[in-house]
């Protein structure tokens, strides 16, 4: 009895990292990428194309990041599929991260008035 009660806790330890070690590795890769591929955003325009291209770059990356899941029913590995994904992520997507950071912006040039700029 003791032993099997051992063996569970042991298990218990190594999912929860396994967890962790999941948790960390989406935030390290989000920190990295996020930034790169939104630098200077506030000064795009940006069609329905080009947020549909974002839209499906950020899957690709968040789907490289979770990997396969195996399907509970038929034991299969399988692709996440993109309603998956925003449950795991649980962030806002990169064009409404885009939408909110100009709209930040644009109060900033609103506010800065003739002062700023002017001679």
């Amino acid at each position: 009895m003791t032993i099997g009660h051992s063996v569970l806790l042991r298990t218990r330890n190594v999912r929860t990292k396994v967890v962790e070690t999941i948790k960390t590795y989406v935030l390290r890769s989000v920190t990295f990428f996020l930034p790169v591929v939104l630098y200077g955003c506030e000064t795009w325009s940006l069609t329905l194309r080009e947020e549909k291209k974002l839209r499906v770059f950020e899957n690709v990356v968040l789907k490289r990041i979770f990997g396969l899941r195996r399907d509970e029913v038929t034991e299969e590995w399988r692709r996440l599929h993109n309603e998956e994904l925003n449950d795991l992520y649980s962030s806002p997507n990169m064009v409404w991260v885009i939408k909110s950071r100009r709209m930040r912006w644009a109060g900033h040039v609103a506010r800065m008035g003739e002062k700023r700029g002017g001679v």
